[in-house]
């Protein structure tokens, strides 16, 4: 392998030019220095980004959206089949066709058709993981990761949110724990696309600490009650029927229940849909209710064991956003490089210079070491390992860090072009802020992790005493 040689050299100039011309006065000028990489690819630098049109059948650099974006050399991993690659190319031709064209309108009209969960579900994408006996596939965890990374690439997180909030956070608990009549009703519609789903958590006084929320279910005869308050709740402005966390019971975790709750019930009203940073083609809302009136069968699984269906349960909705958060680097890894190598600076492209090389590396490591995080969670996760839920908690803490961090050096490769609304850059950098945030925060997945080694430490020491 030859070495690579480091030159330097100042910019030729014309002799007639001003610079020259202060230079021969005297004045004050700063020496231009470029550096020439040899052993880069042969690139044609000699027409200006800024005035020449992209290659046949891709776009302008500027904003991303191209059909011939540089593939990221992804390794074949040793837990994905010729069947999940299949299925890569499967989902990846969706988005090509039903989400990529749209993204601009759609975000700028916060939110995306209700249509497309229909188109989604024709292609199989919000049943992955649940019995076909309901209208799923009977696929695995790795399936739920392929699907999140080819989503993520759609250049409208909010919109892969808005799919996944269904597909995952809403109908996981309901295909697990409940009922036939609820599944028949209520799962199986929206596996097919033909309902909305959402899953109410959050409260104005209970996020992170879900032991604390308020919204009250009252016991009267066959039905329940509800009152109360729910917020930052995914798909809530037009969901059909809500994955409630109520309260049926004494305070504290023993006292929760999940409903499956209808959004026509009366008494039921959506405050208001909720402006965010980022994620914006994904409607978000706060949501009243006023002395709705449920039938009592709709509790899901056992009453008082909502808080262990939750717990378990947000393993998977971390999964989903570690994945959705290597599906963004690997992206956004895929506009530095086609960027990096077209923008040139001083004759040379940006990634000409050591500074983003380095840059560069650094990216491609935070992406590869999150990928095996969320692999393994998502290995274990198969398998039913009890320490599955430690190891999602390590890939989505990790992840939320690293996105940020890719997100922040690639609008800082694109320069002035990404601070254009125009590119996707930009709405990358919004998108990705709540990754830290949704489904439970960096700090308490740290928490998790570190109460885990305690608590194994402390056994170990018991057992040798």
């Amino acid at each position: 392998m030859s070495s690579t040689v480091l030159r330097w050299y100042p910019k030729r100039r014309n002799r007639d030019s001003a610079a020259d011309i202060r230079r021969s006065r005297g004045e004050g000028v700063v020496s231009t220095i470029v550096f020439s990489l040899v052993g880069l690819p042969n690139i044609d630098h000699t027409t200006s980004l800024v005035n020449s049109q992209p290659p046949p059948g891709r776009r302008s650099p500027a904003t991303g959206r191209r059909s011939g974006l540089a593939a990221y050399p992804r390794q074949p991993s040793v837990h994905l089949t010729e069947d999940h690659e299949a299925f890569r190319e499967s989902v990846r031709a969706f988005v090509e066709r039903e989400i990529r064209p749209h993204a601009d309108e759609w975000e700028r009209a916060g939110i995306f058709p209700r249509d497309l969960y229909r188109q989604a579900a024709k292609a199989g994408l919000l049943g992955l993981r649940y019995d076909p006996m309901w209208g799923g596939s009977g696929l695995d965890y790795f399936a739920t990761v392929v699907l999140c990374e080819e989503l993520a690439k759609c250049d409208t997180l909010g919109t892969a949110v808005g799919l996944m909030a269904q597909a995952e956070f809403a109908l996981s608990v309901l295909a697990d724990e409940a009922s036939d009549s609820l599944k028949a009703t209520w799962l199986e519609p929206a596996i097919q696309g033909e309902l909305i789903g959402a899953i109410g958590v959050s409260e104005p006084g209970a996020g992170s600490d879900v032991a604390g929320l308020s919204t009250r279910a009252r016991r009267d005869g066959d039905d329940y009650i509800i009152s109360g308050q729910k917020t930052f709740i995914t798909n809530g402005t037009r969901a059909d029927f809500i994955t409630l966390a109520v309260r049926t019971g004494e305070p504290g975790p023993r006292g929760i229940s999940l409903v499956v709750f209808p959004t026509a019930t009366p008494g039921f009203e959506v405050g208001r849909k909720l402006d965010k940073l980022g994620a914006r083609a994904s409607d978000t809302g706060e949501l009243f209710f006023d002395s709705c009136r449920i039938p009592a069968t709709n509790v899901v699984g056992v009453e008082g064991s909502g808080m262990r269906y939750i717990l378990s349960h947000f393993a998977g909705e971390r999964l989903v956003i570690a994945a959705l958060a290597v599906g963004v680097m690997e992206h956004l890894i895929e506009m530095a490089l086609d960027y990096g190598n077209e923008r040139n600076v001083f004759g040379t492209p940006l990634l000409g210079f050591q500074t983003w090389q380095h840059r560069l590396a650094e990216m491609a490591t935070r992406l590869e070491a999150t990928r095996q995080l969320t692999y393994q969670a998502a290995d274990l996760l198969n398998r039913g390992d009890h320490t599955g839920e430690i190891a999602v908690s390590m890939a989505k803490s990790h992840a939320a860090d690293s996105v940020k961090f890719v997100a922040a050096e690639v609008l800082q490769l694109h320069g002035g072009f990404g601070q254009m609304e125009e590119s996707p850059v930009p709405r990358y950098y919004r998108d990705v802020a709540g990754f830290s945030i949704g489904a439970g925060t960096s700090e308490i997945m740290r928490e998790i992790v570190a109460r885990a080694l305690i608590q194994t430490r402390a056994a170990g020491t018991k057992e040798r005493k």
